[in-house]
């Protein structure tokens, strides 16, 4: 007789990073998967097991649809957290974020601790809760955060949230602080860091991106999707030992890369003439949020925790380019 397949909840499977774990999730018969958002939940096309997917919409900041989810769930083996306003959005509306980004993953929290006691919580917090001053070198573990954001203030509450329900055993949680993910396919979010994506993906498209900030040597810390994925199940079967019981978050590994190097690779996979698809035209308000990110994080820690790391801008770029032609 095969093993019952493990319950895996994952919130936000309306974006790129549900369905991104989703799919790799569901080419094992080892696992079912609980797909929610406020908009329909992406069931990923072509996977071995579609019959192992379940997907629920509805509003995870009502109480009842909280419970829906988990009746559904029953019985949690782990859930992802990832639904949340961006960066952006998180600033243009602080009320809004506070419900989404604080109040909605609290009340989940609370209600994994009654129904679940002890499931493992991977929150997808940011490393935008780190703000100036930042050291002249890499952020290391022991700069403290200091987020100049909305999002970036709202994430690390909620990890202080959650390093206190991890301590007392209420749940066994992990906080991922990802860096941006470069090249995401799909539409432009509301991110402040979206068109880290879009000047490959919209050029690549014949479409024109614009760049909010006049300054090609600006770093960005970044992460392909494919390294994302392999390092989300790697933290899904991690030893909860790997950290102190009151410090649960994990900065995940990336790689510092300019613009120009973007552009360069741009031009290398995509070919010279998508460059005249990009247009640099500074917005004061994203700039602001983008300089007060962190351009690199020393990535000894979860490195040796076992997670894994992109190798140059050119990797991000060909990988996509080459999804692209499959």
């Amino acid at each position: 007789m095969p093993p019952i397949p493990k319950n895996i909840l994952i919130t936000g499977a309306g974006g790129f990073i549900g369905p991104l774990l989703a799919s790799r999730l569901l080419n094992d018969p080892g696992y079912r998967v609980i797909l929610t958002d406020l908009v329909d939940p992406v069931i990923p096309s072509g996977v071995k097991h579609p019959e192992n997917a379940t997907a629920l919409k509805g509003d995870i900041c009502d109480p009842s649809f909280v419970t829906t989810i988990l009746d559904a769930a029953a019985p949690l083996h782990a859930v992802f957290l990832f639904h949340g306003i961006m960066s952006a959005g998180s600033e243009a509306n602080w009320d809004l974020s506070l419900r989404v980004n604080v109040n909605s993953v609290r009340d989940l929290l609370l209600a994994l601790k009654d129904r679940f006691p002890g499931v493992r919580v991977i929150y997808s917090s940011s490393q935008a809760v780190y703000g100036r001053p930042l050291p002249a070198g890499k952020v290391t573990d022991d700069v403290t955060p200091t987020p100049e954001g909305t999002y970036g203030a709202h994430k690390l509450m909620t990890e202080v949230f959650i390093n206190d329900m991890h301590r007392r055993g209420f749940i066994d949680a992990f906080s991922l602080r990802f860096p941006t993910v470069s090249v995401r396919p799909g539409r432009p979010t509301n991110a402040a860091s979206s068109f880290l994506s879009g000047m490959i993906r919209e050029p690549m498209a014949g479409v024109e991106c614009v760049i909010p900030i006049q300054d090609r040597a600006f770093k960005s810390f970044l992460i392909s999707p494919d390294t994302l994925q392999e390092n989300l199940i790697r933290v899904l079967n991690m030893e909860s030992e790997k950290l102190p019981k009151h410090i649960r978050h994990i900065n995940v590994p990336g790689i510092s890369v300019s613009i120009q190097e973007l552009m360069d690779a741009l031009a290398k996979y995509g070919g010279e003439d998508k460059l005249k698809y990009l247009k640099e035209v500074s917005d004061s308000d994203l700039e602001r949020i983008l300089r007060s990110w962190a351009p690199e994080l020393d990535t000894t820690t979860p490195l040796k925790l076992g997670l894994i790391k992109d190798e140059s801008a050119d990797t991000l770029v060909k990988q996509y380019v080459d999804s692209l032609k499959s």
